[in-house]
């Protein structure tokens, strides 16, 4: 069984044209898994989720009172990406996040952009994300987002979109990790036939980047990693990326500030750390500064952090520049602070803030997506093809009693790739979360997350509404294999 009556249905395909013939570059994927045995492709995907659950790679569901853990579904057919491509991506994420930086340090000192009339005051006074007590803060070499999650999306014409900025938290990173382990244990000569770029240094990688965050200069580097528990929805995340880089994982109550300076309480007496990354939000990163209420946090960690004593990553206040109306702002803040046009555009956004853009998306929310503006895990937005009358006008109400909470896009045909479903190939939408490092060069980490909508027809890629994930391979060579790579079996 292999890819025998597997149509594009209309839609742009990673693997396939619409003829049903395979992309130049990605034909050998296709022969090898076409020449593999009947049954031999579905017991393979089986193995690989046992693989999963036996290596602990599972997640928590908000929300979900059960408290259960589940696998984090996953699909054996890769996304494939040529070379020649992921240039280009990787080029426009570096210079996305240049400016993004650029203008969240601009945010907390000179305002410049908001001086200048190209980003209005108000907006960014309202912006959820926005913390008056970052105001004057400056982090260590000017960096305030040094881990990013950037979500890209493919349109029908094949034109590739930045979806949204993932700038406070962004979690996936060890999914992309773990799956390529298990397709190693899974395909691995198609894997080294393929040409495909490695990922597994980024665990050292990130190492490095939070080391050059270090207050200090010389003697020895304490990273550690801050997490809400293991109840968190990606505490597997917390306690993998710890142990791939040798670092200590903590919660705030094993963390203690004295004297300005944050110390870890160990066996052997207390031991200072110099830089902390932080999986927590803002609000409850300091009961001193932020939540009062907040049990996860550690008291004074803000004054160290303003002090240069220790280095806070990302730093307080990044979500500023994940406010969806912000988003639609980029491509200027790109142009205002680098001088340059945006390599990968935004999707066409309307700004529910400006009259005539509302008028706009009231009159056509049955064709848009609307989305809240601090939401995320693809919550407490309103596909507009996809809703019904009731749902259309419960959105028209909270627009017009909150505007400035709200924006509306166009609903983008989200390209598919082939996944095995119930015993065959079908076509699933899909979109991708690059990972991006900043110390002090940018990093882009090849490949990243792919997230697949499970339920046919669903553009929801979110693991908690039914989402699950595929390994990325950017391919070394745009025929997709290196010269001389030969016939490799499965």
């Amino acid at each position: 069984m292999g890819f025998e009556g597997y149509g594009t249905e209309g839609f742009y395909d990673e693997l396939f044209l619409a003829d049903g013939t395979p992309r130049q570059e990605f034909g050998k994927l296709v022969n090898r898994i076409n020449s593999l045995p009947a049954g031999a492709f579905e017991r393979r995907q089986r193995a690989a989720e046992r693989n999963l659950m036996s290596m602990g790679i599972t997640f928590n569901v908000y929300g979900d009172t059960r408290g259960q853990e589940q696998i984090f579904p996953f699909d054996l057919v890769p996304r494939l990406v040529h070379s020649d491509e992921w240039n280009w991506i990787e080029r426009g994420l570096k210079q996305r996040i240049r400016a993004l930086n650029l203008f969240i340090d601009d945010i907390y000192h000179r305002q410049r952009i908001v001086r200048d009339g190209l980003v209005p005051k108000e907006i960014i006074r309202s912006a959820q994300g926005f913390r008056e007590q970052c105001v004057g803060l400056a982090p260590p070499l000017g960096i305030w987002c040094h881990v990013t999650g950037t979500d890209l999306v493919r349109h029908k014409d094949g034109q590739i979109y930045v979806l949204e900025d993932n700038l406070r938290v962004p979690s996936g990173v060890s999914y992309v990790l773990q799956n390529r382990a298990v397709m190693k244990r899974t395909f691995p000569n198609v894997l080294r036939g393929m040409g495909v770029r490695r990922v597994d240094g980024y665990a050292g990688r990130l190492l490095a980047t939070l080391q050059q965050m270090a207050p200090t200069a010389s003697g020895v580097t304490r990273v550690a990693v801050l997490t809400p528990g293991q109840y968190n929805s990606a505490y597997f995340e917390h306690s993998f990326l710890a142990q791939q880089m040798g670092v200590e994982l903590v919660e705030g109550r094993d963390l203690v500030v004295e004297d300005q300076t944050v110390f870890m309480r160990t066996t052997k007496g207390l031991e200072r750390v110099h830089v902390i990354y932080r999986r927590i939000d803002d609000d409850f990163l300091d009961p001193l500064v932020f939540r009062p209420d907040s049990l996860l946090g550690i008291p004074g960690v803000m004054e160290a952090f303003r002090r240069n004593r220790v280095a806070l990553v990302n730093a307080p206040g990044t979500g500023v520049a994940d406010d969806k109306v912000v988003y639609a702002y980029v491509p200027a803040i790109v142009r205002y602070y680098l001088d340059e046009d945006a390599i990968i555009p935004n999707a066409p956004t309307f700004m529910c803030w400006d009259d005539k853009q509302r008028a706009h998306v009231l009159e056509n929310i049955g064709k848009l997506v609307v989305k809240p503006a601090n939401e995320s895990g693809g919550y407490g937005m309103l596909i507009g093809p996809h809703s019904t009358e009731r749902e259309r006008q419960d959105f028209r109400q909270r627009i017009q009693a909150n505007p400035r909470n709200y924006i509306g896009q166009e609903t983008l045909s989200l390209s598919r790739v082939p996944t095995f479903v119930d015993g065959q190939f079908e076509g699933r939408h899909v979109d991708l979360r690059p990972f991006i490092l900043y110390g002090r060069e940018p990093f882009v980490l090849p490949g990243g997350l792919t997230r697949v909508a499970l339920r046919k027809g669903s553009l929801v890629v979110n693991s908690s509404q039914g989402g699950g994930s595929k390994d990325t391979w950017v391919l070394t060579s745009p025929a997709g294999a290196p010269a001389g790579a030969g016939t490799v079996t499965p």
